[in-house]
């Protein structure tokens, strides 16, 4: 998929930028973003959404070309879902906006994303992707011990999961 994002990189904000900031807020509408938190956006593409988020930003997509569009104050890195080049537990939000259905392995991916973060994970996929409802199966899985709150959105399923019981939904 990485070439395909490749290739519409400059036309990547028309097509997905305004659908993809409605993504955003409403995934902020539910998680209070503390400011000393540290937050990883995989498949965040280009990632012009990152300086949004009122915390220290990271950012990991497949395609160079989207992410030598960024230039925002945030890191971004070129990298795949399946193998995340972070420690395990350190992020505090972990978020993906759109990009679970192009993992290449999408049970790994949502493995990973699990291992990187701690108690908060916004997960959006497309509703109407082929393997959408086994994509919702996994995340129910592997994140089996999180309080999920499920978003119906026009395009996109939105999950939002946190584990500590300290955490609230807004």
């Amino acid at each position: 998929m990485d070439n395909y994002y490749d290739t519409i990189a400059d036309s990547y904000d028309e097509l997905y930028k305004e659908e993809q900031f409605e993504k955003v807020n409403i995934v902020k509408k539910y998680i209070k973003i503390k400011q000393e938190y540290k937050l990883l956006d995989v498949g965040c593409g280009n990632a012009f959404y990152l300086d949004d988020f009122n915390c220290e930003c990271t950012g990991i997509d497949p395609s160079e070309k989207l992410l030598s569009l960024y230039n925002g104050k945030q890191e971004v890195f070129m990298g795949e879902s399946e193998n995340i080049p972070f420690q395990a537990e350190e992020f505090d939000v972990v978020t993906s906006f759109t990009a679970i259905q192009n993992f290449k392995n999408i049970k790994q991916g949502l493995n990973e994303i699990k291992r990187v973060g701690k108690n908060i994970f916004a997960l959006t996929f497309i509703k109407k992707s082929v393997n959408a409802e086994h994509t919702l199966y996994l995340i129910k899985s592997i994140f089996s011990e999180f309080d999920i709150q499920e978003i119906e959105h026009s395009k996109d399923i939105i999950l939002i999961l946190k584990k500590d019981n300290n955490i609230t939904f807004k």
